[in-house]
């Protein structure tokens, strides 16, 4: 026992017996509040920040500068700015006003003493936006001035240059910041066109690196502190060493700064600095953060698209310069229309670019042509973005996008999953879904199942955000904020500064080599890594989740609960698309046929190069911030002129086409009356697949009074209503009298205030100024409730915050009925019979013409007439919302929207808050509210904004927000929509084909009497047979055809979809004087799959056929191989049209 005694007396020794001092418990947050003081801030000149820069030289000894300012707006090249004069200029100097550019050449002489230094940089702060170049004008890397989180000032002057003592370049600056010139400072004002920017340093300077890199330490720490939860031993030991690192520095001691740093590698690990970049290869196997660096550039917003092409160079030449400091850095950018702009302006940086991109180090993704909107592009639009987003990467780069990416559009269509698998993609990134204003989007990777039934596998990161800042609460959010673990736990981590461009900066990836070194000795944090692809993040995804097996799914629309106002804001620019898309839709239509002999009469050439380039501007306003109307004013400047400019193109397109196929042919337009004095024939080309009658105008006026006898009725200014009618089997609609099946109209009113339009089959009554009654005549049913009515209304329109951009349900609690007023009988009938309004509201005009026409909207059986409403508007509210609504006497739980090639059905009622958020909706050429045995479609020609409450059916007409466009949608708008009864369920019904007759107007034409015989020649060259739910919706040329050899084989190229929701069996009827050669199923890049048989009967003198299966929604592209005679391609016999259904393909 006494050696034991001894043993404890032997111990105790060592713990003292007395304790005289205070004892080392700490205030906590005391001292975590003490960690803000060592950068910046109260004690600048004393703390860290005091000693970042060694030395710091702007003299002119030093820093030499000349400027050249650009005249107005003008965005001179490179090559064209060095021809000018320069001037003398100095750090202070004031510069501007907004948008305009200015070049400064810059010679600096560095003292030979620097040379001991590990770096010197050129730093160079003009407020705005900035990008250098070498004196031969190959661009280093952007510069963002000011002291926002974007900022980037330094250029590192190369060693060789340190060396020389000497050193040439030149800068172009812009007068605009990161978010544009916002007049007030909140980002969203619209601009302020007169700021002026002063040049704040232009200093050469030695940066103090080490001590650079101890900030860089203790931020990190700090962020841990911030980030990690309390009284973890990650979360106190970093908050230990910050605080021991602030007790070690001394600003008056150099090697203090050493001594912190090695302080800290009690969190971040021994020697962990010295491994670099191999830092990612240490530590967990797995990494559950991956770490991709981005830039989102928006394409045009708070800035036009020449901007941005200058955002872009900046940004991506900054990316290249990091990749050759961090060799981990990835960095991954979407949108084929900012490489090309690339390409055109600036093709050193390009190249540079492009060599990144064959390292593996610069990633394209998104294979489309630019992050476009997703609601409102027509379905063969959506199709063009990734045909020539995808063609345009694998020309440049030899390779396609393997991930679709739109991480900033307003809500995503449910005919999205088919059309990226159609254009070889199979994975998806977007992130906008987390700024739902009601609900919570419960999934963050999960399997997305469109309309038709494909899937796409998509991450939506739970960071929540493309633009993170690379910090440690970006890391751990990705694994706090995942919403299903339980099927995945890894996250992408998309960072970068972006909107505005940028995109990573050097902290960025500092801060992430020192995460990740935490992590590979704690666990409190998911391990990041870096040097990785978002298809490697996928492909990770994939094999973890039995390709997807394990994951939940989603079926139908993303839809964003926010920004609904975007369906409407700037509506000029939404009818500028929906016109732009309908008539190269027809271009190419007539442009294919011109193209063959069997339809020219003349040499013609196809003009792919001038079709394409009119679909580029029409794809570059589809942008997610132009169509949507949530950009500045300069960009609708922009954006109307490339519509004029599609609409100038197209037409001659179409006409020089037309000129081929009908030779000495003119459009039925006034400046033509004077060239229609030979008699001639007044026939229509309808570039649809669909028979029709259309009741057209007609001037009665010069040549044109010829075809007096070609019109029904006369109105009282002289213009002729003429009945035309396209049979199947022609592509030629020609005049016709009545039919015995036609409905004569008529107009009745007691002559002020009680008016009725009626025929056999409708009639709607206005009386009192309101829709008082929508009567079907056939079967004696009103289709208005008892006391209520429809017609022009008003809300208050005043968002939270995002004026273009939101609508909120608080709009609808006020609502103010207008009434039709000043009404005039303005055609009698009994073609068409019309009564036409006009009246003010506020300091708006509002002129609306109502028609009923003596024919149904389709040739289907039993369709009924419908009502058209032509509005002129001048419009001059600000904050107030016109629509147009209708109350019905139909009961039905959803209402049905038409979407890219097919439709969405959305709740009428509010059961939960997942339906009461879509009280305002997108919607293309039609909505539907329909009940068994009845439903009533209203139909829009450019308009997407609709909703349907309840019983009352409404389409969006006219905003008016005041930011960021000032001025959005002041001034005149024509547009039309109509309301379409019909008998029968919407599924029953002729509503998707009344929808895209409404939206394709008939080509009228004048045909000299000598051109009569060449109009019995024109005949139908596809048609869809035995089954009416598939629409024929495209057709052109191959994109691979030789068009500069007539010797080249020849293809032809359609697109059809199924449009109602089911399987079918259509046969696509071919005429026989097309030979082709053979047919293949296709995606949309056109690469060949299923090859297809051709059918014949035994009658030689039809046409053959191919069958086609479709699912519900599917969208078909069928090739056809054109040869030089006769059909090549075996025919397949059967003996009867009726076994067609029942032919195995062989």
């Amino acid at each position: 026992m006494s050696c034991q005694h001894g043993h404890r007396a032997q111990q105790q020794a060592e713990y003292p017996v007395q304790n005289p001092g205070p004892g080392a418990k700490w205030i906590k947050h005391l001292t975590q509040n003490r960690l803000g003081t060592f950068t910046g801030g109260h004690f600048a000149d004393v703390n860290l920040t005091s000693i970042l820069f060694t030395h710091r030289l702007d003299d002119e000894s030093h820093v030499k500068l000349q400027v050249w300012s650009a005249p107005g707006l003008t965005k001179p090249s490179f090559e064209e700015a060095m021809k000018q004069k320069f001037k003398p200029a100095k750090k202070g100097d004031s510069f501007g006003p907004s948008w305009t550019n200015h070049w400064w050449k810059v010679s600096v002489s560095i003292p030979s003493y620097w040379q001991q230094y590990e770096r010197v940089q050129f730093e160079f702060d003009p407020g705005c936006e900035a990008m250098i170049y070498t004196t031969d004008g190959v661009p280093l890397q952007g510069i963002t001035g000011g002291f926002g989180g974007d900022r980037r000032v330094d250029y590192i002057i190369p060693q060789e240059a340190v060396e020389k003592g000497k050193m040439d370049f030149v800068i172009e600056s812009s007068c605009n910041g990161m978010f544009g010139v916002p007049w007030n400072g909140d980002t969203i004002a619209p601009p302020d066109m007169n700021r002026y920017f002063s040049l704040a340093s232009a200093d050469l300077v030695v940066p103090n690196q080490e001590a650079w890199r101890l900030m860089w330490d203790f931020s990190t720490l700090r962020e841990i502190v911030d980030t990690v939860p309390g009284n973890t031993p990650l979360q106190n030991q970093a908050l230990t060493v910050a605080n021991e690192i602030m007790n070690i520095f001394d600003k008056g001691e150099p090697n203090t700064i050493e001594k912190a740093r090695k302080a800290a590698e009690k969190v971040f690990g021994e020697g962990w600095d010295e491994k670099g970049e191999k830092i990612y290869e240490e530590g967990p196997e797995r990494p559950l953060v991956w770490g991709i660096g981005h830039c989102h550039i928006d394409t045009a917003w708070l800035w036009p698209y020449r901007v941005t092409q200058q955002k872009v160079a900046r940004s991506w030449s900054t990316q290249v310069d990091l990749m050759e400091r961090y060799p981990e850095h990835r960095f991954t950018c979407s949108q084929a229309q900012q490489y090309k702009w690339l390409e055109q302006l600036y093709p050193p940086l390009f190249e540079r670019v492009k060599e990144k991109i064959l390292s593996g180090q610069f990633h394209p993704v998104g294979g489309s042509w630019v992050e476009n909107d997703s609601n409102m592009p027509s379905g063969e639009a959506l199709a063009r973005q990734f045909i020539y987003g995808q063609r345009y990467f694998q020309s440049r780069f030899g390779k396609r996008c393997d991930t679709a990416w739109l991480p900033d559009s307003f809500g995503l269509s449910g005919a999205l999953p088919q059309l990226i698998r159609l254009a070889d993609m199979k994975y998806f990134f977007t992130q906008k879904l987390s700024w739902n204003n009601i609900n919570t989007f419960p999934h963050s990777t999960f399997n997305w199942v469109g309309i038709d039934g494909s899937q796409v596998m998509c991450h939506m990161t739970p960071v929540d955000t493309y633009t993170a800042q690379a910090t440690v609460g970006d890391v751990n959010k990705a694994l706090t904020n995942h919403k299903n673990l339980e099927s995945n736990d890894s996250a992408l981590l998309v960072f970068g500064n972006g909107d505005g461009g940028g995109g990573p900066l050097s902290k960025m990836l500092e801060n992430l080599r020192r995460i990740r070194a935490t992590t590979n000795n704690h666990r409190e944090l998911p391990p990041v890594v870096m040097g990785r692809s978002v298809e490697d993040f996928f492909e990770d995804v994939a094999k973890s989740t039995n390709q997807g097996q394990t994951l939940p799914n989603w079926h139908g629309e993303l839809y964003l609960e926010f920004h609904r106002g975007t369906y409407t804001s700037h509506g000029s620019i939404k009818r500028g698309n929906r016109k732009s898309e309908i008539l190269l839709r027809d271009v190419e239509h007539v442009t294919t046929l011109a193209s063959f002999a069997t339809f020219a009469h003349k040499d013609y050439n196809y003009p792919k190069d001038k079709i394409d380039t009119c679909w580029e501007k029409v794809l570059l306003n589809q942008f997610h911030d132009v169509l949507p109307g949530s950009a500045i004013g300069m960009v609708y400047e922009d954006a109307e002129k490339l519509y004029a400019e599609v609409a100038k193109d197209g037409k001659a397109l179409l006409d020089e086409a037309f000129e081929a196929i009908l030779p000495h042919s003119i459009p039925l337009i006034a400046e033509n009356l004077a060239k229609m004095r030979a008699p001639g024939e007044l026939v229509a080309v309808n570039t649809t697949f669909f028979p029709r009658r259309d009741v057209v105008k007609v001037p009665l006026t010069g040549g044109a009074s010829q075809f007096q006898s070609r019109v029904i009725q006369t109105s009282r200014d002289g213009t002729g209503y003429a009945l035309m009618e396209c049979a199947e089997k022609t592509s030629v609609a020609v005049c016709k009298g009545l039919y015995a099946d036609s409905r004569p109209v008529s107009v009745f009113t007691n002559g002020s205030d009680h008016f009725v339009l009626r025929n056999s089959s409708v009639q709607l009554t206005i009386s009192g100024g309101r829709i008082t009654s929508l009567y079907d005549v056939q079967l004696e049913r009103e289709l208005i409730p008892k006391g209520e009515s429809g017609g022009l209304v008003i809300f208050e329109d005043r968002p939270n915050y995002w004026d273009a951009w939101d609508v909120e349900i608080h709009h609808l609690e006020k609502r103010k009925p207008l009434e039709f007023a000043n009404i005039s009988v303005t055609a009698e009938g009994p073609l068409r019979a019309s009564i036409s309004s006009e009246f003010r509201y506020g300091q708006s005009t509002i002129s609306v013409t109502i028609s009923l026409d003596a024919i149904a909207a389709t040739t289907k059986p039993g369709s009924r007439s419908m009502f058209t409403f032509d509005a002129d508007v001048d419009w001059h509210q600000r904050h107030e919302f016109l629509k147009f609504e209708m109350p019905l006497d139909i009961h039905s739980d959803n209402a049905t929207y038409e979407t890219q090639f097919g439709y969405v059905q959305r709740p009428t009622h509010k059961n939960t808050t997942w339906d009461s958020a879509k009280f305002e909706v997108c919607g293309h050429k039609y909505a539907d509210l329909s009940e068994f045995g009845y439903g009533v479609a209203l139909l829009s020609e450019s308009k997407y904004g609709f909703s349907c409450l309840g019983n009352v059916l409404r389409i969006s007409l006219l905003r008016g927000a005041t930011a960021p466009d000032a001025e959005q949608d002041q001034g005149k708008h024509e547009f039309s929509w109509a309301v379409m009864p019909h008998a029968g369920h919407f599924l029953e019904s002729d509503v998707p084909l009344a929808g895209y007759l409404f939206n394709s107007p008939l080509y009228v034409r004048y045909v000299p009497r000598e051109g009569r015989p060449l109009l019995e020649k024109i005949k139908v060259p596809f048609a869809v047979e035995g089954a009416r739910n598939v629409f024929l919706e495209t057709i052109k040329r191959g994109d691979d055809d030789d068009f500069a050899s007539a010797d080249s084989p020849k293809t032809i190229v359609l697109r059809l979809y199924e449009a109602f929701g089911g399987h079918a069996k259509a046969k696509l009827r071919i005429a026989s004087f097309i030979p082709v050669k053979e047919a293949y199923v296709t995606n949309l890049l056109e690469d060949a799959g299923e090859k297809l048989t051709l059918w014949s009967t035994t009658d030689s003198t039809a046409d053959p056929v191919i069958i086609l299966d479709f699912h519900g929604f599917e969208v078909k592209t069928v090739k056809l191989v054109i040869g030089s005679g006769g059909f090549a391609l075996p025919l397949q016999s059967v003996e009867k049209v009726e076994s067609w259904v029942n032919v195995e393909k062989p």
